[in-house]
């Protein structure tokens, strides 16, 4: 689901890129091995309650406002993964702008 979600994430206008993780920001010269988590995004289900969680972070264009790429990210996200959860919660938070 976290694929899926990145994916709809990226496809959004006006998203420059997922806000790094640390994985990214070090240098190596060995790759470092799949962990199944991509940078920027997170994904979860709550055990109490049972529902769907999204927490998304990336650096919007400079050339768009960041409350339409929000919005457009949320609408994207909620579209791509509603036949595998029915619903989900997203959290975008903007970490810059280029």
């Amino acid at each position: 689901m976290t694929d899926a979600v990145r994916d709809a994430v990226l496809r959004t206008p006006g998203v420059a890129f997922l806000k790094p993780g640390i994985a990214e920001l070090l240098r190596s010269t060995t790759p470092l091995l799949p962990t199944g988590r991509s940078a920027g995004v997170r994904v979860w289900r709550d055990r109490s309650t049972g529902g769907w969680h999204a927490e998304v972070q990336v650096v919007v264009r400079g050339d768009h406002r960041a409350l339409d790429v929000t919005r457009e990210i949320r609408a994207g996200v909620t579209e791509a993964v509603a036949r595998e959860t029915g619903r989900i919660a997203v959290t975008v938070t903007v970490s810059g702008l280029v």
